[in-house]
């Protein structure tokens, strides 16, 4: 094969390489609703006073006094300090809602190969029931650690109960409403996890009950501000930019292609350096 048919060969390929690196990222555009679809003009008056506002970078005060699953008083701050901190708000009888959030966390967490709780983060499950107990907190804990089976897990992954007073506060920095529904005897409130910076500030937050192991991944990285992860989750980070309306990482195009051509250009080079290596040799033993 002649120089000049390598080089039109592997600029194809390097064509071909970004053209499906482009496919890929508007594969992963969420579809448009058309006006009114999949959306109900009415809903229970309650739920007005529920839902999830987000406080990013609000300061978590630290010093709030919770119980945890052992029955021994633990103020919130000894869980800061060094890593991230992932915080779901839930109550432990909840009948449906509160179960679906912590499976999907536990799903996403096992999903997270390379980080471990205790080792690489903390997650908090806090009760914002106040007649929960830490007997059920210990229940909850025993439940969900034995599907996460990492080792160091149990000194990482805490739940806790308190003091409505307390649990007001910590929820009210957070941005979470919820709200006692007498008929139904029941908690409305919202569902999602909020990820907190090592100095107790509110970095992220995933809303719902499906969470992805590439965003808390990407977002344990970034709020721990290059203390975990590697040169390559860096390069990741540059190119997948979090989206604090859908709680999710999605794909900068531009930086994307910068890195792109930048890889073009790194492989192009050492090509070309190669060949004239290889020309250079060849001329000598010519003569």
């Amino acid at each position: 094969m002649t120089t000049s048919s390598t080089t039109r060969k592997l600029l194809s390929t390097c064509v071909f390489v970004l053209a499906c690196a482009g496919l890929s990222l508007f594969a992963q555009a969420p579809p448009k609703l058309q006006p009114g679809e999949g959306v109900s003009n009415t809903k229970p008056a309650i739920l007005d006073q529920v839902g999830i506002e987000q406080r990013l970078n609000q300061q978590v005060p630290l010093d709030l006094m919770f119980v945890d699953e052992t029955g021994q008083p633990v103020e919130l701050r000894q869980y800061f300090g060094s890593k991230p901190v992932i915080l779901a708000l839930v109550y432990f009888q909840c009948p449906m809602l509160c179960s679906e959030v912590q499976n999907h966390l536990v799903g996403a967490l096992n999903g997270i190969v390379r980080f471990n709780a205790g080792r690489d983060f903390n997650v908090i499950t806090v009760s914002f029931d106040p007649r929960d107990t830490p007997k059920d907190a210990a229940a909850n804990k025993k439940s969900y650690l034995s599907r996460y089976r990492r080792a160091g897990a149990e000194q990482g992954w805490h739940f806790l109960t308190g003091r409505k007073d307390q649990i007001d506060a910590l929820a009210g920095a957070v941005g979470f409403r919820y709200k006692w529904d007498q008929e139904s005897r029941q908690f409305a409130h919202g569902s999602g996890i909020m990820l907190l910076t090592p100095d107790g500030r509110v970095a992220q937050y995933y809303y719902g009950i499906e969470y992805f192991p590439r965003d808390i991944q990407m977002g344990l990285i970034e709020a721990s501000q290059g203390k975990i992860g590697n040169v390559v989750d860096q390069v990741l980070l540059y190119c997948y930019h979090y989206d604090p309306a859908q709680g999710r990482y999605g794909a900068v195009i531009f930086n994307i292609l910068r890195v792109s051509a930048l890889a073009t250009l790194l492989l192009l080079g050492g090509f070309m350096l190669v060949m004239f290596r290889r020309d250079m040799l060849a001329a000598k033993h010519s003569h």
